[in-house]
């Protein structure tokens, strides 16, 4: 397989590797980057602000759940789209233009995750389950093990790919549960009328600081999505075969690029390579719309109408995951100890993969962004060093954290999940740019597709404007 190499630089903006679109993959073969994002996405919102807005409020706001997961869909496969033609990520293709943009994702991933307010989550609820025990000290020790994890895993994108297929495994067995033992055919019905009698409307006693964090918490959000370019990349998706996956510095074998270390590529537009292109974008579209958004509605669905059953009009639901110890009880005693059991495993399993996840997150974008634009020619300092350091740096800012006293989950949580929010309108408008100009024209981004992403650029902009606007008012 031939290629071409520029030998100059267009300002900061290099000539990419040609080479040949590899052969596509079967869809089995495909899976995995979806359920990784479904998988680290499915906790905060899935299990605790969208049932918990459901517990106060009824079903007027599960419109904008499904709406939410319409346009992260959008979203992220124009995410896969830039890196499926050209072998890099998203955020590094924006750091071409200028090194500013790469800067201000990585700080703003860093603020959204360094509140370690999943894994905070996960230990409230493992106490609740334990009889006791001290939230902070469990976390602490909870992530220290996550570091030991990721930093000695051969292959990291395996292990996480793993862990989330079990996680996403046993939320599909509860939601089954629940489907068959828990829920009322009123639950159904009065669920479905409020999805198109609400529909476009925003209930008063709910805040836009709240909305906007559970927008922000439906399925991915913020710098999340971005790392799809990563994640796909490391399953081989497209160009991204050509690059080198990201590997334990301890325990894996650093891996040789299969063009002499380029990391952004382009293939010819011609009659072969365009048709093997056309076949992984349909296969990926599938594999996002099956793993990610279908998993993420049934989910976020399921679990608000089990809040609702359980919890709608009860006096005394409070702002933190003590109403979910209050949900597991009602379980108990309506199903059976062992449906409060599998509630409380569930909760705990799928807030700390979430917390695992996220911690790869900051960790992938950190290092791909630092080792292409200042550290290209260090011998020492490889991707999979810098994505070490970071993440061991983001336990130990998290640690800090919640010894200073800042250990209130839902606090956390909506500070997490407001940024990621922002985030996602700020890098979406860029997106658009990037897949307009930096792609060749039969496969740059356009007619139904542009529609959506300016679709998706208006519904997080009002949110955001909302929230300003509220926070004005109060000044």
């Amino acid at each position: 397989m031939a290629f071409t190499r520029s030998t100059t630089d267009q300002g900061s903006v290099r000539t990419p590797v040609t080479l040949d679109m590899p052969e596509p993959v079967s869809l089995r073969r495909m899976l995995g980057p979806g359920i990784i994002a479904v998988g680290i996405g499915m906790a905060a919102g899935e299990l605790i602000l969208w049932p918990y807005i459901t517990a106060l409020a009824g079903f007027g706001l599960l419109w904008l759940a499904l709406a939410t997961l319409a346009v992260q869909f959008v979203i992220n496969m124009e995410i896969e789209r830039y890196t499926l033609a050209t072998g890099q990520t998203v955020v590094a293709g924006l750091a071409r233009w200028w090194k500013g943009w790469g800067i201000f994702i990585c700080v703003a991933g860093a603020f959204q995750y360094m509140w370690p307010g999943w894994a905070t989550s996960a230990s409230t609820v493992l106490t609740f389950a334990l009889g006791g025990g001290s939230v902070t000290w469990i976390t602490i020790a909870v992530l220290v093990v996550i570091g030991i994890v990721l930093t000695t895993s051969p292959v990291i994108y395996g292990t996480v790919e793993k862990i989330e297929w079990v996680k996403v495994g046993l939320t599909l067995v509860f939601l089954v549960v629940v489907l068959v033992a828990v829920l009322a055919w009123r639950t159904w019905t009065e669920g479905a009328s409020a999805i198109v009698t609400d529909f476009g409307r925003l209930p008063g006693d709910i805040s836009f600081t709240l909305m906007l964090s559970a927008i922000g918490a439906a399925g991915a959000g913020g710098v999340h999505n971005l790392i799809l370019s990563n994640w796909i990349r490391d399953k081989r998706y497209g160009m991204g075969a050509h690059v080198p996956r990201l590997v334990s510095p301890i325990t894996g074998t650093e891996e040789a690029g299969d063009a002499g270390g380029g990391d952004y590529f382009a293939f010819p537009q011609d009659e072969p390579n365009l048709s093997r292109w056309k076949v992984w974008w349909q296969r990926a579209n599938l594999e996002h719309f099956v793993t990610f958004f279908l998993v993420c509605l049934v989910t976020i669905t399921v679990m608000s109408m089990l809040a609702y059953q359980t919890l709608f009009g009860r006096e005394g639901i409070e702002n933190s995951p003590a109403f979910l110890q209050l949900q597991a009880e009602l379980l108990g005693n309506q199903v059976g100890t062992w449906v409060q059991i599998l509630f409380y495993a569930l909760a705990t399993v799928s807030l700390y993969a979430t917390a695992l996840g996220l911690l790869d997150v900051i960790g992938r974008l950190g290092s791909d962004f630092v080792k292409r634009n200042y550290l290209t020619d260090s011998t020492r300092w490889t991707e999979s060093r810098l994505y070490v350091l970071i993440v061991w740096s983001e336990i130990v800012l998290g640690s800090i954290i919640l010894l200073s006293g800042i250990t209130q989950p839902l606090v956390l949580l909506i500070i997490s999940t407001c940024a990621a929010s922002i985030v996602t309108l700020f890098y979406s408008i860029l997106i658009v740019r990037l897949n307009i100009r930096d792609l060749p024209d039969a496969i740059r981004l356009r007619g139904a597709r542009l529609v959506g992403m300016i679709v998706a650029i208006c519904f997080y902009g009002f949110f955001a404007v909302g929230l300003l606007v509220t926070q004005l008012q109060k000044l």
